[in-house]
C-alpha cells in the first residue's frame, strides 16, 4: 500500500554494478519521504526493491542542499533500504548521473552533483566515445578517522579492521577465502561495540594480485549486496594502507555483481568507474504501469 504523497508518482529503476536503486524525481523538492515509506519502497517482495532509493531534487529547492547550489544544480537524497539517512554512494551518484542524461536535464559530459558529504563530479560519456556505458566519479580521498583497533566479528570468526571513511564509515577486513564472511545474513558487529556510533559498511577483501582485489560487502541498512562503490574505494585504501603504498595506481575489484576500476592518483585522490545502467520507469501504486527500457523485453514481448 502507498501513501498519498507516492501514489502515482514515476520512478526510475536502475543499477550500478548490480547494485540496485530506485530514483524518485523530485526536482521542486516536494516530497517529504519518511523511514517507512523508504522500507516499503525498497522491499523486494512487496516494494519496487532496490539496495536504496535516490531522490533527484534541485539543490535550491531543498534546504539541506541549499549552500551547495553554486557548485551543483542537483541533489541526491541517498536513504538506505532501511529508510535511514546516507551521505555517500559510489554506485548510487554514478546512476544519478545516467538517469540526469538520460532524462534530458543534463548533457553528457561532468556533472557537479551535490550530496550529504559534499559536491562530486561524474563523467558520463557521449555514447560516441566508446567507453560502452562506463560512468566515473571522482570520489576523493580516503580518511583513516580509527580508532586503530577494531576487530571485526562475523561467521563466529575474528578479524582486525581498517576503519575507512569514503564520504561514509566502512570497516574493512582481509580473508583468505571470501567464503570465510559465511552468508551474512546477520550483520557484523565490531569491537568495540561503539567504534561506529552511526553503523559501517563491513567490505572482506582477498588479494587476487597486484592492482587485483575481490570482495564481498555487508552494507548498513540493506545486507550483503551484489556492489559496493564506496566499499571498492575502501578496499582498495586499507590495501595501499597496508602496503605502504602512495603511487599512483589502477585497481580491479571483483565484486559479485561484475567489476568496479579504482584509479589512484599520487595525491591520493581516487575515481571509481563502471557500468550505471536504467532498467525500468514506472508509476508507483499503479499495477501494471512498470515498462522496461531494456531492448531484451521488447523482444520479447515482455511489456
Amino acid at each position: 500500500m502507498t501513501t498519498p504523497q507516492l501514489d502515482g508518482l514515476p520512478f526510475a529503476k536502475g543499477h550500478g554494478c548490480q547494485n540496485s536503486f530506485l530514483l524518485l524525481p523530485d526536482p521542486a523538492g516536494c516530497l517529504d519521504l519518511t523511514p517507512d515509506e523508504i522500507r516499503r519502497l525498497a522491499d523486494t517482495h512487496t516494494g519496487a526493491g532496490a539496495d536504496g532509493i535516490l531522490r533527484v531534487v534541485r539543490c535550491t529547492a531543498t534546504p539541506e542542499a541549499a549552500a551547495m547550489a553554486g557548485a551543483a544544480e542537483w541533489f541526491m537524497d541517498y536513504r538506505n533500504a532501511d529508510g535511514s539517512l546516507g551521505a555517500m554512494c559510489g554506485n548510487g551518484i554514478r546512476l544519478f548521473a545516467r538517469y540526469l542524461v538520460d532524462a534530458g536535464h543534463c548533457a553528457p559530459g561532468t556533472l557537479a552533483i551535490a550530496t550529504r558529504a559534499g559536491v562530486r563530479h561524474v563523467r558520463v560519456p557521449p555514447e560516441s566515445d566508446g567507453a560502452q556505458g562506463q560512468v566515473s566519479v571522482v570520489m576523493g580521498s580516503p580518511a583513516f578517522p580509527g580508532p586503530d583497533h577494531i576487530t571485526i566479528v562475523a561467521a563466529g570468526r575474528r578479524w582486525p579492521a581498517t576503519h575507512v571513511d569514503m564520504g561514509n564509515p566502512h570497516a574493512v577486513v582481509f580473508v583468505d577465502d571470501l567464503a570465510d564472511a559465511g552468508t551474512l545474513h546477520v550483520p557484523p558487529t565490531t569491537e568495540p561495540a561503539d567504534a561506529y556510533p552511526h553503523g559501517f559498511t563491513t567490505e572482506f577483501v582477498a588479494v587476487r594480485g597486484p592492482g587485483h582485489l575481490a570482495l564481498r560487502v555487508h552494507e548498513r541498512g540493506v545486507g550483503e549486496t551484489r556492489a559496493c562503490g564506496t566499499g571498492a574505494c575502501a578496499a582498495v585504501a586499507a590495501h595501499r594502507r597496508r602496503a605502504h603504498d602512495t603511487r599512483a595506481a589502477d585497481y580491479r575489484v571483483d565484486l559479485l555483481g561484475g567489476r568496479l576500476h579504482v584509479a589512484v592518483a599520487g595525491d591520493g585522490t581516487m575515481t571509481l568507474a563502471g557500468p550505471a545502467v536504467i532498467t525500468a520507469h514506472g508509476v508507483i501504486g499503479l499495477p501494471g504501469s512498470v515498462e522496461s527500457t531494456d531492448p531484451l523485453w521488447e523482444l520479447e514481448g515482455v511489456r
